[in-house]
């Protein structure tokens, strides 16, 4: 019967970040460079880690998926939400919106287990330095980074396919941004309690990485205090620190997002958040890297001197 009720919706309308006017160009203007910053960081360190030497390293190679996964969330959101700026009525089609929140949450998720493995080849890196090679061989790294990839795409098709075969009211206005699994449950006639014990099952394992991280930097801590050498436990501490500062970024924002009380909710805190994971945090990692990290800047600056040689 359900089937023979469902309301054929052809598009949706996004309220889009503000519903002011005046605010429109400016907060065009500010999320444009945002994005632009973003792409073109996190270009430059797939770029810069794939063909530097120095940068042929596991814990390079997690940190080129981590670039990818942001440029993909981000550009899954990013575009469509500056053409909002500049059209009369935020639409989105029925099949777009769809195809956003499948690529939304594979990146997104593929993100928190790439972040995951990052801390786990830190353990190694710091705990066991003599066997890091042979532990971190490129095919764990490869099947550490494959495994994600697949279970976000499984868990992205699964909660996607089971939201668009429900049946929506007829109210076609969605208070985001972006289609995102919230606003759009919201939408739902059809009774949601089995799709939402399916993403509450699946959340609470995502969760899962954030227990492989904190167990990975609790080992990691007490790796670091047994060490006799100040200079040992600087050294230490800054080959995690721009790892540890990602981490407690990304999955703060994560939990605050999606871990509150359904009654704390509010759409306008939601949009915050949204726009601080979506486009803030993919801006803020490549600077976060090549800010702290030797490496990055000695790869950045002999690439600018090669292109220098040959534009000049």
């Amino acid at each position: 019967m359900e089937k023979h009720n469902r309301t054929v919706l052809n598009e949706f309308i996004l309220m889009g970040i503000t519903n002011h006017p005046e605010l429109q160009a400016p907060l065009f203007g500010l999320f444009l460079i945002i994005y632009v910053i973003s792409v073109v960081g996190n270009l430059g360190i797939v770029i810069l880690s794939k063909m530097d030497s120095r940068l042929q390293t596991p814990m390079y190679f997690f940190l080129r998926h981590l670039a990818f996964t942001d440029i993909g969330y981000s550009t899954t959101v990013g575009p469509k939400m500056l053409v909002n700026f500049v059209v009369d009525q935020n639409t989105i089609s029925y099949y777009f919106c769809a195809s956003q929140l499948a690529f939304f949450l594979v990146f997104i998720v593929s993100e928190l287990f790439i972040l995951s493995a990052m801390s786990y080849d830190r353990y190694v890196a710091i705990c066991n330095p003599l066997l890091y090679r042979v532990i971190m061989s490129q095919s764990v790294c490869g099947v550490l980074v494959a495994i994600p990839y697949l279970y976000s795409t499984f868990a992205s098709l699964l909660i996607t396919i089971k939201i668009f075969n429900l049946s929506f009211c007829g109210y076609n206005v969605i208070h985001h941004f972006y289609c995102d699994c919230l606003p759009l449950l919201s939408l739902l006639c059809s009774n949601t309690h089995g799709i939402e014990m399916i993403i509450l099952i699946l959340a609470s394992f995502n969760l899962s990485s954030l227990l492989i991280v904190l167990v990975s930097y609790l080992l990691i801590l007490r790796a670091i205090l047994r060490m006799n050498s100040a200079e040992c436990r600087h050294k230490a501490f800054s080959t995690c620190g721009s790892h540890l500062t990602v981490v407690i970024v990304f999955y703060g924002t994560l939990i605050f997002m999606y871990v509150r009380p359904k009654s704390t909710h509010s759409f306008d805190a939601d949009k915050v958040a949204s726009i601080f994971y979506t486009l803030v945090i993919p801006m803020l990692n490549p600077l976060i890297y090549s800010l702290r990290n030797t490496d990055v800047k000695y790869a950045l600056h002999k690439l600018s001197k090669k292109l220098y040689n040959i534009f000049s």
